[in-house]
Parts: C-alpha cells; structure tokens; sequence
C-alpha cells in the first residue's frame, strides 16, 4: 500500500527540484545552449529565446510545481491503492 502523503511528497519534490535547476541554468546564463542542445537532440529547430531571470516567477513555478506534483502523486497513490485491494 502506498501512502498518500508520502507519494505525493516525493513527486512533489521531484517537480520541484526540477523545475528550480531549470531556474539556476537561467540564473547563470546557460539555460539557453541547453535548450538549443536539447531541441537539436531531437531534431527540432524552434525559435524560442529563454527571458532573462526573475526570482518572483522563479519562486512562483517551484511552488506551483511541487503543488503540483504533490497533487499527481497523491491522487496516483490513491488510485493505485483502491486497484490494488
């Protein structure tokens, strides 16, 4: 049986770390060749151009994406438990 809290605060984290290392490449400056590295990777060729960095936004999609995973993770743990009884 999979805990509710716990699922959902792995995935949570998970979300989260993610979505704060995107935010540090973005900081530093290097988020953009890494965006360009990744697209070319898998062979597309998009004009997207990273903005410069903003804490406000920044704080506000690490929150938004640990609620997020959190929220994901919960209900799975849900889902998978009332399958698996």
């Amino acid at each position: 049986m999979l805990s509710t809290q716990k699922t959902g605060l792995a995935l949570g984290l998970f979300f989260a770390i993610m979505h704060a290392a995107w935010q540090a490449l973005v900081w530093v400056g290097s988020a953009q060749t890494y965006l360009n590295w990744i697209l070319q990777q898998h062979s597309l060729k998009m004009g997207v151009t990273v903005a410069a960095f903003n804490a406000t936004a920044a704080i506000t999609l690490v929150i938004v994406s640990f609620a997020t995973g959190y929220v994901f993770g919960w209900v799975f743990a849900l889902v998978w438990n009332r399958v698996r009884k």
